[in-house]
């Protein structure tokens, strides 16, 4: 009872309480889409395979570390479940951003100023919150390794919370060079010579340890299980040319080359300074300036990739409400990298509509199509398709999409015939094509749906005869 009383009497209860009830207000809407996002179909017909004993990247692949499939796949790549978990993850982030924001600003009103600020963010499809993408499970163990970090408690398993965020997908190692960073700073003593170094890499040596043993026991693995080098090379080389497509300035990574230069002449400048610096102001600085990196990395204005940003963001945010002394230095930050994110990432529009569009379904006063086609005016063509596909197979049929759209394949109850699910993987494969077409004559699937987006068709349809168009995308059927 006094326990409850105290929870009533406190201010940080309540907040929390009403932060939580707007988030879960926020992204309720998002466990109604309909299945319609590019990446999320991905997810979907990888967790499906994986459930299907398809053994992950030797017989369906994609480019990102395995966790988020794993998780697909213990949720059956069922949307509502996956999004209902992604907004458990939210409002769990919430909490732990709180907690650390208490311990970093040690102010109650600029605690929750910067809360706030995370928590419309992270739930509003503003930054693309709404949408089950990696970077939604990892912000929750990135702000618990960053909690642990701060308080410079528990470092081995502030280092597995972080090498369980890499598996989410890799940019958290930015996370990671972060707080290695201000726990090496934070321990170097004044006087730098070779014993005081050992000193400090035997104290930040438990957090690298820990940061590598989820990955070296997935890396097990992979090896025990004949799939190490395609682990590898998704996991890790194929995201090379990823990052050099928008990176290209006179070489290859040439604006990458540049952008380092920039985050290291901002490391330099704060270590120079760290005497005259707070272990909050080193560690929101250090952080920020990796999470900045770690958005514009790619060099690819694709919007949740804000989202690793968010927390860093909001603190830089509260530093500079806080400390009048400090605000010469950091709302200048914070307005100039403001100012390069409004510029070159592209926010979610229709986000006010996004929420009308929800109350007019849900009151009836528009249609199962209308709502559909708001979020992409292909989707109700990828229901009647597999709507189509369900009426023409039976379970032992397979199907092959050329097209992006490999939610058709969740949506009908299918897998691909090989392990790509959308012709740009196929595509952008060395081997892909010949691949594929490998697949295709020996599964025979029963039909092929071209999309009408898709310039040319590279396969053989020798044995196949047109059967039917549905909105432009044609359909063939096997013949023998």
């Amino acid at each position: 009872m006094k326990t409850l009383q105290k929870l009533e009497g406190s201010k940080s209860f309540w907040f929390l309480f009403f932060t939580a009830l707007a988030f879960f207000i926020l992204r309720f809407p998002s466990l109604f889409e309909p299945y319609w996002y590019g990446d999320e179909g991905i997810y979907q017909v990888l967790g499906d395979a994986i459930n299907n004993g398809r053994l992950l990247y030797l017989e369906i692949w994609d480019n990102k570390p395995p966790l988020l499939y794993w998780l697909y796949g213990i949720f059956s790549s069922d949307q509502f479940t996956v999004r209902l978990a992604s907004l458990i993850f939210g409002i769990l982030t919430v909490f732990v951003f709180y907690l650390l924001s208490s311990k970093i600003f040690r102010n109650e009103r600029i605690s929750f100023i910067s809360t706030a600020l995370l928590a419309v963010l992270l739930g509003s499809p503003l930054l693309e919150g709404n949408i089950a993408n990696a970077e939604n499970f990892m912000l929750l163990p990135i702000l618990g390794s960053a909690l642990l970090v701060f308080n410079l408690s528990s470092l081995f398993f502030a280092g597995i919370l972080l090498g369980i965020a890499f598996l989410f997908k890799i940019v958290a190692i930015f996370d990671f060079a972060a707080f290695f960073l201000f726990l090496f700073l934070v321990f170097l003593a004044k006087k730098i010579n070779r014993k005081n170094i050992l000193s400090v890499i035997k104290k930040v040596a438990p957090f690298f340890f820990g940061f590598s043993l989820p990955i070296l026991v997935t890396a097990l693995f992979f090896f025990l299980s004949g799939a190490f080098s395609p682990f590898f090379k998704a996991t890790f080389l194929a995201n090379v040319g990823y990052v050099d497509y928008g990176n290209r300035l006179i070489i290859p990574q040439g604006f990458l080359i540049l952008k380092f230069i920039a985050l290291s002449i901002f490391v330099f400048t704060i270590f120079t300074k760290r005497e005259k610096m707070s272990p909050s102001s080193i560690f929101i600085l250090l952080w920020f300036g990796f999470s900045l990196f770690n958005a514009f990395f790619p060099q690819r204005p694709y919007t949740h990739y804000l989202l690793v940003l968010l927390p860093s963001f909001s603190l830089l945010l509260g530093l500079t409400i806080q400390d009048l002394k400090f605000r010469k230095i950091a709302l200048p930050i914070f307005l100039i990298s403001l100012f390069l994110i409004l510029i070159n990432f592209r926010f979610y529009g229709k986000t006010i509509f996004y929420y009308q569009n929800f109350l007019s379904f849900v009151t009836n006063g528009k249609s199962v199509y209308a709502y559909n086609r708001f979020f992409d005016r292909r989707t109700p063509t990828d229901y009647e398709l597999a709507m189509y596909i369900k009426n023409n197979t039976s379970e032992k049929d397979s199907i092959f999409i050329w097209g992006n759209n490999a939610q058709v394949y969740t949506l009908a109850k299918k897998l691909p015939p090989g392990r790509y699910a959308v012709a740009y993987h196929i595509t952008s494969s060395k081997d892909g094509v010949k691949e594929t077409q490998e697949d295709l004559d020996l599964a025979k699937p029963k039909l092929i749906i071209i999309m009408p987006y898709m310039k040319f068709f590279p396969f053989t349809l020798s044995n196949y005869s047109q059967k039917i168009i549905i909105d432009d995308v044609a359909i063939y059927e096997r013949v023998f």
